[in-house]
């Protein structure tokens, strides 16, 4: 784990080149869903690390006991912010790449790749004297703080169209998002060039984190569209509960399992896919709007049927604890739990749907409220798996109308693959692929 300071030298990545650079209960809920206005807001997680003993504050200043300061691991065969456990608060954000040429698109991922290591580690920023502005923009004081921040970089199926010559080594599986049945995916919020997940223990880590990212890539990356998570604590115990008030996370594969994830999450050396790819992943980011103003009035029963568990403990309706496994085999009639409940088309628990499970890690959004005066809140779904194919996409298809729907509207997102790691401080985002 590294946490010593970084040297001054170490943060003198300079900007992007420029010149690189009559309606039923249905429709009336869809209706409801379909004026939506950009997405925003802020996520719950604990990891390992170094604290600091937070310092008293001044009489009369406010005494919200700020996080301890933690710094997780940067390199590795595969990126950070996918094992690790959930941080707090998150932004994602979409880019369209702007770097003229395939020089260009290489400048960029080092610049990328220099400001993340100095962010994720912490430090502080070279003064660079009175003739111009300042090397940072002081959100976090004069030293940044490692904060617990991730940033996790995954490209999307445009990128290898003919700007840069890639089309020969584009991830098999990665293309542009499938519409499913029931969505009502925006453009203007769906797919994208390149996805920086960026997550934290505080809400300014994360701005702070953005705010640098951008301003050193300007002239070769764009943002798309951006939406900001946040996470809850457990309440009272167990996995933090989604905007349905439902707990949210349960049936995740056991991320301490090397094996088990490198059979679900990592692409693996000598597979299909192009040999740059081994230590990568595919992501999928599907951006999902809750009804809560129709959900909130609908019985508990009737919320516990469709999701397939209880609201307060998170036990599936055949058991008493949360992390009971339900035995479709004891219940073929769905007596216990309905044959349309949300967990069991999602995760049947058959033999040929055990590779299907997916790694999710996602956050909750609060966007406001649309042009009609309506909540706009809801998921952002993250999920991590070897195969889109093979887990997202089986997944989803035989979620195809379920009764769920009525309540909720993905109205964007985009497929990514997630880069292999950084081996080093010679290495950089996208080495293999450019090399």
């Amino acid at each position: 784990m590294n946490t010593d300071p970084v040297n001054a030298d170490r943060v003198n990545a300079g900007p992007m080149n420029a010149a690189r650079a009559g309606l039923g209960r249905r429709g009336l809920l869809r209706g409801a869903a379909a004026a939506v206005g950009g997405a925003a807001l802020a996520g719950a997680g604990t990891s390992e690390v170094a604290a600091q003993t937070p310092t008293a504050p001044p009489a009369g200043a406010a005494t919200t006991i700020p996080h301890p300061d933690r710094t997780i691991e940067f390199y590795g065969r595969s990126q950070a912010g996918i094992l690790t456990p959930r941080q707090d608060q998150s932004a994602f954000v979409s880019c369209d790449v702007t770097a003229a040429d395939r020089a260009g698109l290489a400048d960029l991922m080092r610049t990328l790749s220099t400001r993340a290591r100095f962010l994720t580690s912490g430090g502080t920023p070279p003064n660079l004297g009175i003739g111009g502005p300042p090397s940072d923009s002081g959100l976090l004081g004069p030293t940044v703080p490692a904060g617990g921040l991730t940033i996790t970089v995954s490209v999307g199926a445009s990128l290898f169209d003919h700007r840069f010559g890639l089309a020969p080594s584009k991830p098999r599986r990665l293309r542009r998002m499938d519409t499913f049945p029931n969505d009502n995916l925006d453009p203007a919020r769906t797919d994208g060039d390149l996805l920086l997940q960026i997550c934290a223990d505080d809400k300014d880590t994360v701005l702070h984190a953005l705010r640098d990212l951008t301003r050193h890539t300007r002239g070769g990356l764009q943002p798309r569209w951006r939406v900001d998570g946040f996470v809850g604590r457990p309440r009272p115990t167990g996995a933090p509960r989604n905007l349905l008030g439902f707990k949210d996370g349960t049936a995740n594969p056991d991320v301490t399992d090397a094996a088990e994830m490198d059979r679900l999450v990592w692409v693996q050396p000598g597979s299909a896919e192009p040999a740059w790819t081994a230590g990568g992943t595919y992501q999928v980011v599907r951006l999902i709007r809750m009804l809560v103003e129709f959900w909130d009035r609908v019985t508990i029963s009737e919320q516990e049927r469709l999701i397939g568990r209880r609201r307060d403990s998170g036990a599936p309706l055949s058991g008493t604890q949360e992390l009971d496994v339900p035995d479709y085999a004891d219940d073929p009639l769905g007596a216990a739990i309905p044959l349309d409940a949300h967990i069991r088309l999602a995760n049947p628990r058959t033999s040929t749907t055990d590779s299907a499970r997916l790694l999710r890690r996602g956050y909750n959004y609060d966007a406001g409220i649309d042009v009609n005066g309506n909540l706009d809140m809801g998921l952002i779904f993250s999920c991590y798996q070897q195969d889109l194919d093979r887990q997202f996409a089986a997944v989803q298809k035989r979620l195809a109308n379920e009764s769920l729907t009525d309540y909720v509207s993905p109205i964007g997102g985009g497929y990514f693959f997630v880069l292999p790691g950084l081996q080093d401080a010679n290495d950089w985002y996208g080495h293999r692929l450019l090399s």
